[in-house]
């Protein structure tokens, strides 16, 4: 699968055969800002990569760990509903059947997707966010998905160098995978209830949509 064209601005500079397999289809687009190219990660989504640019998420209930080699430049981010399959408590490592969609599974595909890029684990560090309050009918939700996250990290003995979890705002989390430098933006107003209306549906589809294929570790 080839990357989709960016259309970038005269003198900058991107090159899609870096672009890690399987990666290939997440949206790709110029920020002016930033001036690089920013991967958007969706609910049920993960991104690793190794050269520079920007990853970026929208978080209300959901948590995105992002976690990067200290050494190599080498990281990327998740970004999971909930913290597992409701009725299954099984091991980390119980993700065969499954998809990133769910905590378990989504941590590790990230890590493993770091590691077979190349990273040490050894050198693996974590900054986590999100698990906002911000679905009113279904308040546990984040607080499901913090104490999972602190969890597994501790479990792995993975070192978390910031975190911004709670309270009850989305955020907005752009992620540099290169240099494991990260911003997070509360949002307030009406994008509130944009979110609110899409973590909904995206919990609806959990629920009817059946796993389909198969998750490989490496």
């Amino acid at each position: 699968m080839s990357v989709p064209a960016v259309n970038l601005p005269s003198g900058a500079s991107y090159d899609p055969a870096r672009v890690l397999p399987g990666f290939e289809h997440l949206r790709r687009f110029w920020d002016p800002a930033h001036a690089c190219v920013t991967v958007k990660v969706l609910p049920g989504e993960f991104y690793v990569s190794r050269q520079e640019e920007m990853i970026s998420t929208v978080l209300g209930s959901c948590v995105s760990a992002c976690i990067y080699d200290t050494q190599r430049g080498i990281g990327g981010m998740n970004h999971f509903m909930l913290p597992e399959p409701i009725g299954e408590r099984g091991a980390w490592a119980d993700t065969v059947g499954r998809a990133a969609r769910y905590g378990n599974d989504a941590m590790e595909q990230l890590i493993n997707a770091i590691l077979k890029a190349g990273g040490q684990r050894a050198n693996l560090q974590v900054k986590v966010f999100g698990g906002g309050r911000v679905l009113a009918t279904m308040t546990d939700i984040g607080q499901r998905n913090i104490a999972f996250v602190k969890r597994y990290l501790e479990a792995e003995r993975l070192e978390v160098r910031a975190a911004d979890l709670g309270d009850v705002h989305p955020r907005h989390v752009q992620f540099f995978p290169s240099t494991g430098k990260a911003r997070v933006r509360q949002l307030r107003g009406r994008t509130d209830g944009v979110l609110v209306d899409g973590e909904r549906l995206y919990l609806k589809r959990l629920a009817n949509d059946p796993i389909k294929g198969e998750v490989e570790l490496f």
